[in-house]
Formats: structure tokens, sequence, C-alpha cells
């Protein structure tokens, strides 16, 4: 090669890295927007209504709510409502934030439908980590699910706010034997030999649908039955007063004790 040829390309070389260097927000910003959803939108975030609620205000001074996709935080009055409302508002609150957009944009209620990035960090995400929220995929599985899976199991190992494990002295003693989503039934054993108090457990999907289990004592090697709606009246069976629970395309069940330390949590596939 000769030395003419070689100026050449390590001129090209240093023009490549150049414009590498003074594009490389546009570059990195086109990156993340190819990687995640494709359309985004920046906000500056006014209010937080809960743990997965916010509020911006649009060009002609309009309040829009914003629900986090991915996430379902505890309601008012549930354990972590105000620690995971705190979360939000610290991380947000006032700050210049985008919203990824999913394939849905809004929801039944009018609000928009989003991932929250803050300083290229998930906030949705988050909040899963620090065991503020459980993961909520109701539309089924998408590019984001194995991510929030992953982050609940990351918090499971340390046992942080609603990842905290049960230390019930017959806990371990609960044991799901089936979950059928199509009959829309549940089955709880006791694998001890003594009698498990149930009164004030509770079963939850991930969205907002919880079963709480009344003057219940679950006796040596018994079976208890738990099935949406009452299509029978059998006296062995326990009715969720809900059309249905578990989704089609896929939900969880938290089993949580009487302080809402998590028992066993179940993928219904």
């Amino acid at each position: 090669m000769n030395i003419g040829l070689k100026k050449e390309i390590t001129l090209a070389l240093i023009c490549i890295v150049l414009l590498i260097f003074l594009n490389y927000n546009y570059l990195d910003s086109e990156l993340e927007n190819f990687l995640t959803d494709t359309e985004t939108k920046n906000v500056e975030v006014k209010r937080v209504i809960d743990g997965d609620t916010l509020v911006y205000e649009t060009n002609n001074s309009k309040e829009m709510p914003v629900r986090l996709l991915g996430i379902n935080t505890p309601e008012r009055g549930e354990e972590y409502y105000n620690e995971a409302k705190e979360f939000l508002k610290n991380r947000v609150l006032n700050e210049s934030v985008k919203l990824v957009y999913g394939e849905e944009k809004t929801d039944r209620y009018g609000r928009e439908l989003a991932y929250i990035f803050y300083k290229k960090e998930n906030v949705n995400l988050e909040i899963i980590k620090e065991g503020l929220g459980n993961y909520y995929f109701p539309s089924g599985k998408n590019k984001h699910y194995n991510s929030f899976v992953n982050a609940w199991k990351g918090c499971l190992e340390k046992e942080k706010n609603m990842c905290k494990y049960s230390d019930e002295e017959f806990a371990e003693c609960i044991e799901l034997e089936n979950i059928d989503k199509w009959e829309q039934e549940v089955i709880f054993y006791n694998s001890c030999d003594i009698d498990c108090n149930l009164t004030g457990w509770s079963i939850k999907d991930e969205g907002r649908k919880k079963f709480v289990f009344q003057d219940i004592v679950l006796e040596p090697q018994e079976e208890i039955f738990i099935v949406a709606g009452e299509k029978e009246n059998k006296e062995d069976i326990l009715y969720w007063k809900e059309d249905y629970i578990w989704t089609a395309s896929g939900d969880t069940l938290f089993l949580r004790d009487k302080r809402e330390k998590l028992v066993l949590w179940e993928i219904i596939k």
C-alpha cells in the first residue's frame, strides 16, 4: 500500500470518528428509540397521583394522566402505597421525562400508557426492583416482559418491601396444587400435620383483583378450592365474586399472609 493511500484511509477514519463523536447524542437517542418502542414524547411531570400514575401538562394547558406500563403498585390503604407514590415523586416530579408508548397508546379511561424514562433509566422497571409493585402485562407478554419478571426475581432475592417472604410458622405448609385459567379455579393444599389458619390471607392477580380469606382454617392434608363467580353452590368451594380472574393471555398468582408478606407466587401460562 502506497503512502498516499494510507494517508487517505487515515483521514477517512478520523472523519468517521469525529462524526460519531459530534453526533453521539443523536445516534444514542435513535438507538434507544429503535430498541424500545417507536413513538416517544418528552414531557414535564406536573403531578404524581400514585405509584403507577402521573400527570403532565399538554401544549394547550390540559392535564394528561399517564398510566405506567408493565407495573401495578398498591392501592390507597394497602401496604407500600405511600412508599410507591413517594418513590415515583422523588424520581420524576417536576422533571423532564421521556414517555415511550406501547402498542396501545391509551386505555379506556383516557389515560396514556407508557414506560417512563428519566436520565435513560426505566423508572417502571426501577419500581419493580425496589419491591414497590409487581409486574403487570394484562394484554399479554411483549418484549419488556422478561426484563420485568427478572427484576421481580432479583427483588425477591433481596426481599425488599413487597418481595419480603412470610415468616408465619405454617407458611411453608401451603402449596399450590393446581391453577386452571380456563376453569378459573385455584386449589391449595396443606402439606403439614398442623392446622393452618388462613384468615386474613389474600390471593391476587397481576392487576387489581383480590380475594381475602375469611375465617378459614385448613386442616392437615386438606385442600381448599377457590373459583370465580358463583356457578354452583357447594360448601367446600370458596367463590371469588368476579366474572373472571386469570387472563387467557397469561397471569400471575400472588398469595400473601395477613401482614401482606409473600407466601408464594406462580406464573400462569
